[in-house]
C-alpha cells in the first residue's frame, strides 16, 4: 500500500473522530478511486450530507481491504461506545430483572443483556431481540428505545445482543458481509441460536420468537427474518436496510445513499418499518423497499410531527415520519440516536407483534 494511500486513511479517521464523517467518507472515495477501485455507477465523490451515523464506521471492521494487517489502526484512538453516563444505570420495576449474560453456540458467542418483566398469570408473549445501531451499547439502547418499559406493559423478554470491537471496530452488525448474511452461519447463526435457547429457557412456543433494529441492526433484523421465516415471527427495522442491499464496503455506501438495485423483496414474514423521511444516514428509500406490494395507507399527526401509515397486504407497516431523522421515533433523549417526539415506535412494534396470529 503506499504512502499516499495511508496518510489519506489517517486523515479519514482523523476526520471520523473529529464528528465529520460526510468529510470521512469524501477521503475514502477519492483515495479509492485515485488506488484503482472502481466505485459503483452512480457513486461520485462528492461529500454527503453530514449523517448522524458515521458511514466511515463499515470500513472499521474485521476483514476491510484497505485497513488488512491492521498498520493503519496502530496508535490510533478510536471512539469508544456510546453508554450511558457514569453513574447512570437501567432502572426496572420490583419484580422484573435485567441481567448481563452470555451466548454461546455452533456459529460463535455473544453477550447480551435480558430485561425480564415481572410474573403475570397470562404468561409471556414472545421474546425480542433488540440489535443495536454502530457505537451503540446495550444499556444505551435499552434507554433510548424504551423499550423494557413497552415490554413490561405488553409483557414480553428483551434480549439485547451485544457487538463487540472484536467483531467490528465501531460495533455494527455485519449486515454488508456476504458471510453474516445467511442462514446459520456467522452473526445470524449466533442470533438465531439465542432466540432458540430463550424460547427453550422460558418455556415459550415456536413462533413467538421476534427481531427488531436501528441502522446497523435494523439492517441485520432484516436478514434475520428472511434467513429465519420458521424462527421469527415478524421483524421491526427501524432506519434500515432491506436484506441483500450490500455485499462489501462499497456497495453498503451506495445502498445506505439510496443507490443500488435493491428491489421488495418477497417474504411470507411480515415487518413494521418506521422510517424518517429526513434521514441522512440511510435514505428513506429504503424503508420503501422493505416492504413489497400495495396497501392501504392512512395519515397521522401528533406531538408536532405528521406521518403516514401503510398497511400492506400481508399484514407488513410502513411508517413513513415527515421531519425525522436518523433516531428511534418515542425514545428517551439520554440515549443516543433517540427522537422523544411520536410516533412511539417501541410500543407500535410490540402491538404489531401481539396482533400477528400465532403460527
Amino acid at each position: 500500500m503506499t504512502n499516499d494511500f495511508t496518510t489519506a486513511m489517517r486523515r479519514a479517521l482523523v476526520r471520523s473522530r473529529a464528528l465529520d464523517p460526510a468529510a470521512a467518507t469524501s477521503l475514502v472515495q477519492e483515495v479509492l478511486g485515485a488506488n484503482g477501485i472502481a466505485l459503483p455507477g452512480g457513486l461520485d465523490r462528492r461529500p454527503t450530507r453530514a449523517p448522524l451515523e458515521n458511514p466511515f464506521s463499515s470500513l472499521l471492521r474485521d476483514g476491510c481491504q484497505p485497513c488488512a494487517g491492521g498498520g493503519l489502526m496502530q496508535g490510533l484512538n478510536l471512539p469508544g461506545l456510546s453508554g450511558l453516563p457514569a453513574g447512570v444505570t437501567i432502572e426496572v420495576p420490583e419484580g422484573a430483572r435485567y441481567e448481563r449474560r452470555q451466548h454461546s453456540g455452533p456459529a460463535g458467542s455473544r453477550n447480551y443483556t435480558l430485561y425480564i418483566p415481572t410474573d403475570r398469570p397470562e404468561g409471556l408473549q414472545g421474546v425480542v431481540l433488540m440489535l443495536h445501531g454502530c457505537t451503540q451499547s446495550p444499556d444505551d439502547f435499552a434507554r433510548g428505545t424504551r423499550m423494557n418499559e413497552a415490554a413490561e406493559q405488553a409483557g414480553f423478554l428483551i434480549a439485547y445482543p451485544e457487538q463487540s470491537r472484536a467483531h467490528n471496530m465501531q460495533s455494527c452488525w455485519n449486515w454488508f458481509r456476504p458471510e453474516d448474511q445467511a442462514r446459520d452461519r456467522g452473526e445470524p447463526g449466533i442470533l438465531a441460536g439465542l432466540a432458540r435457547d430463550l424460547l427453550e429457557e422460558f418455556g415459550l412456543a415456536d413462533g413467538r420468537a421476534f427481531v427488531a433494529g436501528l441502522s446497523a441492526g435494523g439492517a441485520m433484523a432484516a436478514i434475520m427474518v428472511d434467513a429465519y421465516p420458521d424462527l421469527f415471527a415478524a421483524a421491526g427495522v427501524h432506519s434500515g436496510l432491506p436484506s441483500g442491499a450490500a455485499s462489501d464496503v462499497v456497495s453498503a455506501f451506495a445502498a445506505m445513499r439510496g443507490e443500488g438495485d435493491a428491489r421488495p423483496r418477497s417474504r411470507k414474514t411480515p415487518v413494521i418499518v418506521f422510517h424518517g423521511m429526513s434521514d441522512a444516514t440511510v435514505a428513506p428509500i429504503n424503508g420503501d423497499r422493505l416492504i413489497s406490494g400495495s396497501g392501504i395507507e392512512t395519515r397521522h399527526e401528533g406531538n408536532g410531527r405528521t406521518w403516514s401509515r401503510l398497511v400492506g397486504r400481508d399484514g407488513s407497516e410502513l411508517w413513513r415520519v415527515e421531519r425525522a431523522g436518523h433516531a428511534w421515533f418515542g425514545g428517551d433523549p439520554s440515549g443516543s440516536y433517540a427522537d422523544p417526539l411520536g410516533p412511539d415506535a417501541s410500543a407500535e412494534m410490540l402491538r404489531f407483534f401481539t396482533s400477528l396470529p400465532w403460527r
